[in-house]
């Protein structure tokens, strides 16, 4: 196996995933496009279920603010993307596609109660992810809880704090 020698490397971005409920109230929604634009402005590319409801609401908001967002999706048609996911990845998987999801990007911030999220949450903290809960499952110590976008993203981000409430 040779080893890459290129000298100069395109550096990865950083990747979050916002997870959530596929419909959702206004409220919950407007949360969820915060977090997406909050993350994209950071430089950061976005990945979600790339369906509706918290889902859209995310890609939305980062795609407003120049974000890259990935979509996995559970299906095997990409059009079904919702229409701010700039590439999307039909699986064909079903509910199986949240262990990709969950493998693909380094933190999670989960917000809404389904149980896809919950799924989702539990992939992400059995291979060691960060996980932050907005308005969301709280399953476990090593989940973190936010109060506010802002400070979601911040503990998607930042340094490992202590598990539990912020």
């Amino acid at each position: 196996m040779e080893a890459n020698l290129d000298p100069d490397p395109v550096p990865r971005r950083r990747v979050v995933a916002v997870i959530g409920v596929s419909t959702c109230d206004a409220a919950l929604a407007e949360r969820a496009r915060a977090v997406g634009r909050l993350v994209a402005e950071r430089g950061c590319v976005l990945v979600t279920g790339g369906l509706g409801g918290v889902m859209a609401a995310a890609s939305r908001g980062a795609a407003e603010a120049g974000g890259l967002v990935l979509g996995i999706l559970p299906g095997d048609d990409p059009a079904a993307a919702n229409a701010h996911v700039a590439l999307a990845i039909a699986t064909g998987l079903g509910e199986a596609r949240n262990a990709i999801l969950a493998t693909t990007a380094e933190a999670l911030i989960a917000i809404g109660r389904g149980y896809g999220t919950l799924s989702e949450i539990a992939f992400s903290l059995r291979r060691g992810k960060r996980v932050v809960s907005l308005a969301s499952w709280e399953v476990d110590p090593a989940v973190l809880v936010a109060a506010s976008p802002e400070q979601a993203v911040e503990l998607a981000l930042g340094p490992r704090p202590t598990p539990g409430r912020a």
